[in-house]
């Protein structure tokens, strides 16, 4: 049995309307996990059904990814919800990404938050709180993620849910853990070996380097490969054959709780 083991999840059915985003048929060949927008920050009820029967077709782990009420700002700027709001809004759109799982007879594997939904529930206990209760009221066996040493998946833990440490290839850490915010010009990581070697190292010695130079430490369950890319898919395959070179198997996350 090898020792490194890591799910490679992908955002995807952020199309909506006429509006086409991203390579999601490609990149579902690549992936071993895939987070379905769920008409909130991304996405509609045709997009989600076809995004579902795709990821099935092709063997992909299933999570709904709920974000924040704002199409116009595909849900990435921050919003002044309480904690009641984050569960209506988790419970909702979970729940309607679960109706279409289920009509086409497969499984929900997790939950993953969008954007800044996700990096407030980061730092903010209870708004992860909120989160972490809406997933496990809808469905306790579902996996909730969350960004490795957050607020998300210390509540998902203390709640009784299964969760997985997230990690990013092409975004920068700051000292305390946390992403650099997207506004920053060093958010971005551009250099494709950069952000293997990044992966790698995080997997494997279990730290990051952050912004201000100091080691952060850091479990890598699952690393998040951005589909909106130009180059997502083929960064998705070369990140995925250097993981197999360096000795790290991919699966999907629900395998390490097998």
């Amino acid at each position: 049995m090898d020792m490194y083991r890591l799910d490679l999840n992908s955002d995807m059915g952020e199309s909506f309307g006429a509006y086409r985003l991203g390579r999601d048929s490609e990149l579902l060949d690549v992936v071993t996990s895939a987070n379905i927008a769920c008409g909130y920050h991304a996405g509609d009820p045709a997009t989600m059904r076809e995004t579902v029967k795709l990821a099935l077709a092709k063997g992909v782990g299933i999570g709904a990814h709920p974000g924040l009420p704002d199409l116009l700002g595909f849900g990435r700027r921050n919003m002044d919800i309480s904690p009641k709001e984050a569960y209506d809004m988790v419970v909702y759109q979970v729940g309607a990404l679960y109706g279409f799982v289920r009509a086409e007879g497969g499984t929900m594997q997790h939950v993953k938050a969008h954007g800044a939904l996700y990096n407030m529930a980061a730092v903010r206990a209870p708004l992860a709180e909120a989160i972490a209760e809406a997933v496990y009221d809808v469905n306790p066996e579902l996996i909730l993620l969350g960004l490795s040493g957050s607020e998300l998946v210390k509540a998902g833990q203390k709640i009784g849910l299964r969760t997985a440490s997230e990690v990013f290839a092409d975004r920068t850490y700051q000292q305390d853990g946390t992403l650099t915010p997207r506004r920053q010009p060093d958010a971005m990581i551009q250099e494709e070996q950069r952000a293997v070697d990044q992966v790698i190292r995080m997997v494997k010695e279990g730290t990051v380097q952050s912004q201000q130079g100091t080691p952060v430490s850091i479990e890598a369950h699952t690393v998040c490969i951005h589909g909106d890319g130009p180059h997502a898919v083929e960064f998705a395959v070369a990140l995925r054959k250097s993981l197999a070179d360096a000795g790290i198997t991919v699966e999907p996350m629900s395998r390490r709780f097998a």
